[in-house]
């Protein structure tokens, strides 16, 4: 199956040969190769040369087997580290309106994302970065602690109860079971939401599109405003270089927005580069577990624990699908290990102080510049670790650089639609129903959600039952609880 955005890629791994199991036998090798042991001489050795010994990279990331090279990854986990690098800023600024220390969050913050991107890189080899997700910081800081007035550190053991059902959904094998059962529409659907709201999220980061006061709705935002042009420019210059295929496109793109935006004032300088961080004390560990488990706090765990477990399924199928990792029926082999990571993340997050550890959307960027191993998570990982050092450094590219990058890719993810039968209503109505959603109401987990829900009541509504996996009627009890907490 082609990429979301037409290019084509190396076929699919069937699940005998996923993202964890031993490379294919060379087929250059000939019949032989797989007709059984090699030949023995008398003597007792092989007849034929023993293979050359894997690097180590190869042994431990399997990258040449993946179709990739150490340099690519690099560069697959730079772009990654940039594009993801403003939750160093963004997350603990959030955090901080709700009373959280600010530079002791922010150095608890960059920690939780370096060990839990390492993780991903070194247990499940996949290229993802994993930081807080911005709806379930927003969710902790605005509505919990900054409207219903719970204290943060309850707050956090709401966040660690949540990770504690994934650990245990995933250890019985029911998350990658409900994700064997998505609808294959709806894994369509779900690659064309997920670059929708990229895009979206890049039009908001330059200025391009704008709430009305008023209203709330979206709006053209002013394009004489410099941020606005360049990243116009940057999207123009990325657009042109991809269609060239010039290695590190995203990285060059950025660059060029942050240096053209210092004579405009996009891009700040700070008074410094160099510091010591704040120690992560004030935070660490700080975290009341037996106080978040008052009855009142259950719909916040739940809202916790749906919205995070569908933007975490979603974010791994549509950037795995990118990379070429995902299996003819758009599953990932082996998709239990990024789920124990996941898990172990949301629960090591919340008690360092960082709230609804999640893999990123931007880390798309890394899968589109090539990266296919868990490499390129230890690159990215890398690259957080060194902000300890210069967290001034983390200011200094503007949200007009990143922009481009989250728009080219979320626009060219929209290919993803083409595979929907839009023939049939009841694929179609459910699957526009999640890209729609995803957009309408902010959220990526919600939206996959929604499509579900509409999934089996518009099939069951048609007669058509034989085509509703009974594991979606279970499901279908948990997500109408979850719909009706978020009733006001």
């Amino acid at each position: 199956m082609p990429h979301s955005d037409g290019t084509p890629v190396r076929p699919h791994a069937e699940p005998s040969t996923g993202p964890y199991a031993e490379p294919p036998t060379d087929p250059a090798a000939g019949p032989a190769a797989s007709a059984g042991p090699p030949a023995v001489t008398s003597a007792g050795a092989s007849a034929e040369p023993p293979a050359a010994p894997a690097g180590l990279l190869e042994r431990r990331f399997r990258v040449r087997a993946r179709g990739s090279s150490p340099r690519t990854e690099a560069v697959a986990g730079l772009s990654m580290f940039i594009a993801a690098a403003y939750a160093v800023v963004v997350v603990p600024g959030q955090l901080a309106k709700a009373g959280v220390p600010h530079g002791p969050v922010t150095t608890a913050v960059i920690i939780a994302i370096v060990l839990s991107t390492l993780a991903m890189g070194l247990f499940a080899n996949l290229p993802f970065v994993l930081a807080p997700g911005l709806g379930g910081v927003a969710l902790l800081a605005v509505t919990i602690v900054g409207q219903d007035h719970v204290p943060w550190d309850a707050a956090l053991g709401m966040v660690l109860w949540s990770g504690v059902a994934f650990l245990l959904l995933t250890l019985l094998g029911i998350r990658d079971l409900i994700t064997r059962l998505m609808p294959q529409n709806l894994k369509y659907a779900i690659s064309g939401g997920l670059g929708l709201f990229i895009a979206l999220l890049g039009f908001k980061d330059s200025g391009l599109v704008v709430a009305k006061p008023a209203s709330n709705a979206l709006a053209l935002g002013d394009l004489s405003e410099p941020a606005a042009l360049l990243a116009l420019a940057g999207l123009v210059l990325l657009t042109a270089l991809a269609s060239r295929k010039v290695p590190g496109a995203f990285l060059i793109t950025i660059a060029a927005v942050t240096v053209a935006g210092i004579p405009f004032g996009v891009t700040e300088l700070p008074g410094h580069f160099f510091g010591a961080p704040d120690s992560p004390a004030p935070v660490a560990f700080h975290i009341d577990v037996l106080g978040a488990l008052k009855p009142e706090y259950f719909p916040y765990i739940f809202a916790f624990f749906v919205s995070e477990f569908f933007s975490m399924t979603g974010t791994l199928l549509a950037v795995a699908d990118r990379a070429g990792l995902t299996d003819k029926d758009g599953n990932l082999p082996g998709i239990r290990r990024p789920f124990y990571v996941d898990s172990a993340a949301v629960i090591g997050g919340a008690g360092l102080g960082a709230p609804s550890m999640t893999a990123y959307l931007e880390s798309s960027a890394g899968a589109d510049s090539g990266g296919r191993t868990g490499l390129s998570s230890v690159v990215a990982a890398g690259g957080f670790a060194a902000l300890l050092l210069v967290i001034p450094f983390a200011t200094l590219i503007p949200s007009a650089a990143t922009a481009p990058v989250l728009m080219y890719i979320g626009l060219t993810m929209l290919g993803a639609l083409r595979n929907v039968d839009f023939k049939d209503p009841t694929n179609a109505v459910p699957a526009a129903l999640t890209v729609a959603t995803t957009v309408f109401w902010g959220n990526f987990g919600t939206g996959i959600a929604a499509g579900l829900v509409a999934h089996v009541l518009v099939k069951a509504a048609a007669g058509r039952f034989r085509e509703i996996p009974w594991g979606l009627w279970v499901v279908m009890v948990p997500l109408g609880y979850y719909f009706y907490t978020l009733l006001p």
